[in-house]
């Protein structure tokens, strides 16, 4: 099979779909992997390190798009890219298309076999390739929050650590996931009082267990979110519900009774976000302020280290990358139950309920196309 590598083109998106290490697995399996010029640069992976590892280089985007049966990406096509899909393409990325009706569209609309990569689902329920994105932008919040509370940012000055005889600041994480945990452990690490709250009461005692008391849990519902926030200085939003839009669970009327220069990170963006007045930012402009309060909503988080996201994200994808080539998106999805959950659209049709709830679309059962 050939497999495309288009650099990215989100704003200041570093990442790249696949290292050189990946390449040459699938090179090794008599696949043909042709790459943009200059996709690793913002990863520090030269075009020089992907031809040894058995690549073609390619000038441009179009030269990637127009060439390849199967599409290798990290972040969803933008608008710039939606007349390089064409139909029958196979696109492995991130999709997140429940907060991306347009998208969508243009999916169905060019009959393209789009497989998520956050869709992709354990008979467990766990998310494989979400899962070390999820790490990192967990790692990420506390860091950029407490750059947020710097004054100078907007913040309202507050040291995420405080010092000798002065309090810590309170942070507050919704959403005790595997994002949730990575920024408590980051939030504790960096001096914080850090309450998390969340609705399974299994993960609260794990998370109490793991901090011996150091963390207050709090089963989380519209009181206990509220209290919470009002005491704030940060609140990381890390909700998910694998394929759907994220719940609103921080009204604009609770921002607006919230401390002045209190900073909200909201790791949900990429699925709508869980606070009202969130919505996408850039790395270029992260920011934006409702009521006195920071928002910090930026959609494409562990872009900032794209050295190690790319290398987390290869280490994951690969193995299903791998069966899509060798065996085809029909027979690797009917093999391989946990890939054809990540199926969002074919041919036409959508394949993700969860989408469709969000987008009033309908939607079709994957098994019906297998």
């Amino acid at each position: 099979m050939r497999i495309g590598v288009p650099k990215e083109v989100k704003n200041h998106e570093y990442r790249v779909a696949v290292t050189p290490a990946g390449v040459h697995e699938l090179v090794a399996h008599g696949h043909e992997v042709v790459i943009e010029k200059g996709a690793g640069s913002g990863s520090s992976i030269s075009d020089e390190e992907y031809s040894a590892a058995g690549a073609q280089v390619l000038a441009t985007a179009e030269n990637v798009w127009s060439t390849a049966e199967l599409i290798l990406k990290v972040k969803e096509p933008i608008r710039e890219e939606y007349d390089r899909m064409r139909e029958g393409q196979v696109l492995f990325t991130y999709l997140h298309l429940a907060a991306d009706k347009a998208l969508t569209e243009e999916l169905l609309a060019r009959k393209v076999t789009a497989i998520a990569y956050e869709t992709v689902q354990t008979d467990q329920g766990g998310l494989p390739l979400l899962s070390p994105m999820s790490e990192v932008a967990g790692r990420i919040a506390p860091q950029v929050g407490a750059a947020t509370l710097l004054r100078s940012a907007g913040g309202r000055g507050v040291l995420l650590g405080g010092v000798p005889g002065v309090l810590p600041a309170e942070v507050v994480i919704i959403g005790g996931g595997v994002s949730g945990q990575h920024a408590t452990r980051i939030a504790v690490g960096m001096g914080a009082q850090v309450t998390v709250l969340d609705k399974d009461p299994h993960v609260l005692k794990a998370i109490d267990k793991e901090y011996h008391g150091r963390v207050r849990t709090l089963a989380s519902n519209a009181f206990t979110i509220e209290q919470a926030c009002l005491s704030a200085d940060l609140v990381i939003g890390a909700v998910l519900i694998p394929g759907s839009k994220a719940p609103t669970l921080v009204s604009n009327d609770l921002v607006k009774r919230m401390k002045v220069g209190s900073v909200l990170v909201d790791i949900s963006i990429d699925q709508g976000g869980c606070f009202e007045d969130s919505r996408a930012t850039t790395h270029a402009e992260p920011t934006y302020t409702v009521h006195g309060s920071v928002f910090y909503c930026v959609a494409n988080m562990p872009g900032a280290v794209a050295h190690t996201s790319t290398h987390a994200l290869t280490s994951v994808t690969l193995p299903y990358t791998v069966a899509l080539a060798d065996n085809g998106w029909q027979e690797a999805l009917r093999a391989d139950a946990q890939i054809a959950r990540g199926l969002n659209t074919h041919d036409g049709l959508l394949t993700n309920a969860p989408v469709g709830t969000a987008l009033g679309l309908d939607s079709v059962e994957v098994t019906s196309l297998l």
